[in-house]
């Protein structure tokens, strides 16, 4: 790229809110929420992705279609819902935080950008997790699921979709509690959110395992747990006396500085 051209991607990137960090040009990295690019190299990936039709679910910016492309996919398609309004809000939820992510998402702008930036040929559907159909989309040798589960009512409903269309492995990498999961290693328990924002189900690792398998998957190997680090557009909450009487904000806190807690699991569909 010319210094021009570079500055006229650094404008650009200036104009929009980043969920992804993203280097989109030698120097050039947007200011994402998270900054997910060591995490890539931690994840029990498959073996290879060369020659594979690859699905990324809930893509946001394209972070993770993006690394598949460059781990080798043959074809890589993202999806998502741009409009807010058609997620899982609870009733509870106030208008302002619907605004808020949806001018944080900008109809899918970033993506777009990234994508025209990188010439990446990934394409993007906007389909809700809910309605993967293989009559649509047809099949993919692997699936991408993160960070998505955690915002879904329906979380079992939304692995039985998407089991229809992985006709190979599938990633998912997802939010998890750890003190259920430090308290009860092998029963399956669930914290409920529901208030105020697209959060529901968190639960230990028994219970994402024992999810996957009411789904149709089997799990590959055991899961790893990591942490997803903060990236430079992600603002801490103030470190003030309130923050750390309060229960909540102190685990925002916590995870603001060593990172979100998820757990990774390969799977792949149980035959019928």
């Amino acid at each position: 790229m010319t210094a021009r051209t570079i500055d006229g991607l650094s404008r650009d990137i200036a104009e929009q809110e980043w969920y992804h960090t993203l280097e989109l040009a030698p120097g050039v990295v947007t200011p994402g929420w998270f900054d997910l690019r060591e995490v890539a190299e931690r994840l029990p990936w498959p073996d290879s992705l060369e020659g594979k039709r690859c699905l990324d679910i809930g893509t946001f910016d394209g972070f993770w279609a993006f690394e598949m492309e460059r781990r080798g996919a043959e074809s890589v398609v993202a999806t998502d819902l741009v409009d807010p309004h058609e997620w899982d809000w609870p009733a509870s939820a106030p208008r302002s935080a619907v605004e808020a992510i949806g001018a944080r998402k900008r109809g899918g702008a970033g993506f777009e950008l990234a994508r025209q930036a990188l010439g990446s040929s990934v394409e993007r559907r906007v389909v809700s997790a809910y309605d993967l159909d293989p009559a649509d989309l047809g099949t993919f040798d692997f699936v991408y699921l993160g960070s998505l589960l955690i915002h879904l009512r329906d979380p079992v409903g939304a692995l039985m979709g998407i089991r229809s269309v992985c006709s190979g492995e599938m990633l998912l990498v997802d939010n998890y509690q750890p003190l259920l999961s430090l308290l009860a290693p092998r029963r399956p328990l669930a914290r409920l959110d529901g208030l105020g924002r697209p959060w529901w189900w968190q639960g230990n690792v028994a219970c994402v395992l024992r999810m996957l398998e009411a789904a149709g998957f089997a799990s590959i190997g055991s899961p790893r747990r990591l942490r997803m680090p903060a990236g430079r557009g992600q603002p801490g909450p103030p470190l003030r006396p309130r923050t750390l009487l309060d229960r909540e904000q102190r685990r925002n806190l916590r995870n603001a500085r060593r990172g979100d807690p998820h757990v990774a699991v390969l799977a792949r569909p149980v035959s019928a």
